[in-house]
């Protein structure tokens, strides 16, 4: 197990090394520049621009040059469009916000939606089956773009429960319920199927037979036997979900006005700002590969059948 993990630790270095490097040359092979938005500027002054940034020199040399401060003193670059602050500081700034919302909306989901599929898996075919997975289809089909607006208008327009848009530093913990509630639900939703599925088919099995005619009560059959196999597939969804939270809030942070990463990752995208916006997918990518490599060591624990040599 040691092993495993000392294995998969070091091999995030290079995977996360060949992301950079992919994504500095496609973001480069896109046409225009952090420049070219400034129509009134003359030539002359963009030139020397370009000179400040070190982007008049080969490609090679610019990626080269970026790599070394990175690796060597975590140094994101300077923002083209940004030019109070560096990249860093952008980063550090916005990133906490964004996983503040993605760890309450995934948690809501996993809760929720654990107990939602439990409960429907253990009243199949009735109606504390039926209403809760017909809610999951709807959370699945409907866009939070969708949800997001429709929150609005009735918890605080119409009904005045909660602000509109903001954050907890002006607003107070009440900014976080309506982003976390539309961020979740489609997770929810998927948790909530998933949970159900697995464990019928787990209830299914064997060895639940052979618990259940040694003469164990249903209640120890189902949370010390049953559950844990169950969850193997709700886990291994947990990885790329926590990630898809996060890299998928720009639009919720959007209408809710979160001072977010997603902001400044749009932001930079739509400006051509190459260092911010590497930055971004560089925190994304590291966020996927690390959820990933928890998720598999998780794994070992919940059921011991899972080795890694």
């Amino acid at each position: 197990m040691t092993k495993f993990i000392i294995k998969r630790l070091l091999s995030i270095f290079p995977t996360l090394l060949i992301v950079i490097t992919i994504c500095f040359f496609l973001v480069r092979m896109a046409p225009g520049g952090p420049f070219d938005l400034e129509k009134t500027l003359p030539k002359v002054i963009q030139d020397n621009m370009k000179k400040k940034y070190h982007m008049d020199e080969p490609l090679w040399k610019q990626y080269g040059r970026y790599v070394t401060d990175l690796v060597f003193k975590l140094d994101f670059g300077p923002s083209y469009r940004y030019q109070d602050h560096d990249v860093s500081y952008y980063i550090g700034k916005s990133l906490p916000n964004s996983a503040m919302l993605g760890i309450i909306a995934l948690s809501l989901a996993v809760f929720l939606g654990v107990g939602v599929g439990i409960i429907s898996a253990l009243k199949q075919n009735t109606l504390a089956d039926y209403i809760p997975m017909s809610i999951a289809v709807i959370g699945i089909s409907v866009p939070n773009f969708v949800v997001g607006p429709v929150l609005m208008y009735y918890l605080a327009l119409k009904w005045q429960w909660l602000p509109t848009s903001g954050w907890i530093m002006e607003g107070g913990p009440k900014t976080i319920i309506m982003p976390a509630i539309t961020l979740s639900l489609v997770f929810f939703a998927y948790i909530a199927r998933l949970s159900r599925s697995s464990l019928l088919e787990v209830l299914r099995s064997d060895y639940i037979r052979t618990a259940r005619a040694k003469g164990l009560s249903g209640r120890v059959v189902i949370f010390k036997h049953a559950l844990k196999g169950a969850m193997l597939p709700v886990v291994s969804y947990l990885g790329p979900a926590f990630s898809f939270i996060i890299t998928g809030s720009v639009v919720v942070e959007s209408i809710f006005r979160v001072p977010g990463l997603a902001k400044f990752f749009v932001q930079s995208a739509l400006n051509r700002d190459y260092t911010l916006l590497l930055g971004a997918l560089i925190i994304y990518s590291s966020i996927l590969m690390v959820a990933n490599f928890v998720v598999d060591v998780a794994y070992s624990f919940i059921d011991p059948r899972i080795s890694y040599k």
